[in-house]
């Protein structure tokens, strides 16, 4: 399998450490929910999320936040994931989908049950797991582990659940939507089950196998386990040792093996569900990106030399928010055709951020020709009716570009 930019993680900026990128001004492209549309109970939610972000101090700050917590988690243990899904989807901005989105991350951090001693603490190890496969068609990798054993053995001697032993992983290699916020309820009902009585032992998942097409793809998938942890155990708190990673995404690797495909698995550490969730949205992304970038360079270096990359934001009706960044590859020398990357943006990501990430892949991929175009865009190109993608000597004159 070919490796993106023959590094799939390099340094971020490491190709031109000396050269700090500015600030990649882009527009938002996705739309908010009106805020008087919000259910109450969401409508409650939002309104303590933005007395906290406006707060002038940090103790009323941390007052709100302790509310935000508390009614998150009196959701989750009251079984009400509609609700809780409704909150974070009807949220009017980014800043305060942000916000709730990481009081549900601190709230599932620890037991739910703060006075009731032991309590059990759902986690999850995002896998982006790179595919490549020759042929046509589409093949299947099984979403079962049949030995979680191994592991298991690697988290706790390396410390990657801050020394806490006293867990089970779940032998499926689960989907995202699967520990969704409105999954988290029913997940946490049956954790609480799973330790009432005898030994503890993990939750049962869907498992979610994975159709690998031809060429390389970037799948996202999580293997999921349960923690029993006294009161004030904290997920995250203590940071293990990084060196569980690489054995575990070996063993990973031989576990899924079949014929005719290989793979190659990208772990992240384990996390509450709500930041494994996002942990591992943007890692697939990002890894989506490098596999493009890389593909698409090496294709246009060998026959049409260096190209020019575009950035812009477009309005696209099937993407997260209803908008999406794009980044287009062309070179004037094949005036026809630009490859082209569609970059979706979550609800708990800002736009610059993203931004900067497809600039510095690019810079750490040696493209020198980067520009961005102001103003929000049209997901469709009139003429072709495909993704409307944007290349230097196509710009009309009005569109404001700025180079990088």
């Amino acid at each position: 399998m070919r490796l993106p930019c023959e590094n799939p993680f390099p340094p971020r900026g490491a190709a031109l450490a000396a050269a700090p990128l500015p600030m990649i001004d882009l527009p938002d492209p996705r739309t908010f929910p009106d805020r008087a549309a919000a259910a109450p109970a969401a409508a409650q939610l939002h309104a303590l999320a933005a007395e906290s972000l406006a707060s002038q101090s940090e103790g009323e700050a941390q007052a709100r936040d302790r509310d935000v917590v508390a009614l998150l988690s009196a959701q989750v243990a009251g079984g009400d994931g509609d609700a809780l899904a409704s909150a974070l989807d009807s949220a009017p901005s980014v800043a305060i989908h942000r916000h709730l989105w990481r009081a549900l991350s601190r709230a599932l951090s620890g037991p739910l049950d703060a006075d009731a001693g032991l309590g059990a603490v759902l986690f999850a190890v995002p896998l982006v797991l790179v595919t490549g496969r020759a042929g046509e068609g589409v093949a299947r990798l099984s979403g079962v582990l049949h030995d979680t054993t191994t592991f298991a053995a690697l988290l706790r001697e390396h410390r990657a659940l801050g020394g806490n032993e006293s867990f089970a992983l779940a032998n499926a290699l689960v989907a995202a939507a699967d520990i969704g916020p409105r999954a988290l309820p029913a997940l946490f009902r049956a954790s609480r089950l799973a330790g009432a009585e005898g030994p503890f032992v993990p939750v049962e998942l869907p498992k979610a196998s994975i159709v690998v097409p031809e060429g390389e793809t970037a799948h996202l998938r999580f293997v999921v386990g349960s923690a029993l942890a006294a009161p004030g155990f904290e997920l995250g708190r203590e940071v293990g040792s990084p060196a569980w990673m690489r054995p575990f995404a070996q063993a990973l690797g031989r576990a899924l093996a079949v014929p005719g495909i290989s793979v190659l698995a990208l772990p992240r550490p384990p996390q509450p569900l709500p930041a494994a969730l996002a942990a591992g949205r943007g890692a697939q992304r990002d890894v989506s990106a490098q596999l493009f970038a890389s593909n698409a360079l090496r294709r246009m270096r060998g026959s049409v030399g260096e190209p020019t990359a575009v950035l812009s934001a477009h309005r696209a009706a099937e993407a997260p928010g209803a908008g999406e960044l794009r980044l287009s590859l062309s070179s004037p020398f094949e005036p026809r055709d630009a490859q082209g990357f569609r970059c979706p943006l979550y609800p708990w990501e800002r736009v610059a951020d993203v931004a900067a990430m497809l600039v510095d892949l690019l810079r750490d991929c040696r493209v020198a020709d980067i520009r961005t175009v102001s103003g929000v865009h049209a997901d469709r190109d009139p003429l072709t009716g495909g993704p409307l993608l944007f290349k230097p000597e196509t710009l009309p004159p009005s569109f404001p570009v700025t180079v990088h």
